[in-house]
């Protein structure tokens, strides 16, 4: 966490904003709209103001403003220009790159009037498919190329993680069908758990009985929850954890907690993606993403 890039190159630009390095480079030359900063190497690199305005310029841009206009403006300008098409605007691309300037300037405000936009003509299960998690795969990307700092992460995340739990708590808890109990929990030192806290909401609109553990539970738990009840499909995110050499020892022992029950475990998230469960561990299965695992409620 503390090897977060300050320095971008045009490539990490183009990975970040979903802009060809060559429209960057026409800006930058043509109308100096970036000045990029030289390396003791010579090699050219853009700071973090760099990437913020190019968010807002490409946020300007998108809503018919003319690159030579943008040009035209102070960096000032460029800024309220854009936080004040943030506001008004509530179509999904220019919501995420509005939630994308909240994330970057902790503006809390923006993200809540972007938010209610969005309200108005949106279910909050269109929100989240539409805007949060394009907004969350963004953040991955930053996270990959080292460019997010914890706090901006942890900032975004734990706005969004409100509306999860706002929208749960909305939902009278009767459900419909005790046969089957949905455990929801990450395994230890796990932390990563706004798809866990999305997927208990979908239970729970479903009349569907389900249970949050939340983050980093140990598997002990998982044992006294099956003295309670008599089948259980526990649900799990391995995002960061465990370690790669750790996943098939902890399948063995989940498989050794489960050995005298029909109960089952059910993963998702990329640590588990590639590992093929369905020959060795019989109760266990691995789905590529939180839709599939709504497809198999």
């Amino acid at each position: 966490m503390n090897n977060i890039k300050t320095k971008f190159s045009i490539k990490d630009l183009e990975n970040i904003s979903g802009v060809k390095a060559h429209t960057i480079r026409i800006w930058e030359k043509r109308y100096a709209l970036f000045t990029p900063s030289r390396t003791k190497g010579n090699s050219r690199f853009y700071d973090q103001e760099s990437l913020q305005k190019l968010l807002n310029v490409i946020l300007l841009n998108e809503n018919n403003y003319k690159i030579s206009k943008i040009a035209a403006l102070t960096n000032e300008e460029i800024v309220l220009k854009a936080r004040e098409i943030a506001l008004q605007n509530n179509i999904d691309d220019d919501a995420i790159n509005s939630l994308k300037i909240a994330m970057y300037n902790f503006d809390q405000n923006l993200f809540n009037k972007v938010y209610a936009e969005l309200l108005v003509k949106k279910t909050f299960q269109e929100i989240f498919k539409d805007t949060f998690i394009p907004l969350l795969k963004f953040i991955g990307l930053l996270w990959q190329t080292k460019t997010l700092t914890p706090a901006h992460e942890h900032f975004i995340t734990n706005l969004i993680s409100q509306k999860i739990q706002v929208n749960t708590e909305r939902i009278s808890f009767n459900p419909i069908n005790n046969d089957k109990v949905y455990v929801l929990y990450l395994p230890e030192n796990e932390i990563h758990e706004l798809g866990l806290l999305y997927l208990n909401y979908e239970l729970k609109l479903r009349g569907l009985h389900s249970i949050y553990l939340g983050q980093s539970v140990p598997l002990k738990n998982l044992e006294d929850l099956q003295n309670v009840f008599n089948s259980i499909c526990f649900i799990s995110y391995f995002v960061v954890e465990p370690a790669e050499d750790k996943i098939i020892p902890y399948f063995n022992e989940v498989s050794n907690i489960m050995k005298d029950s029909s109960n089952e475990l059910w993963v998702v998230g990329r640590k588990a993606h590639g590992i093929n469960t369905e020959n060795t561990f019989k109760n266990i299965k691995i789905f590529p993403n939180t839709t599939s695992v709504l497809e198999k409620l």
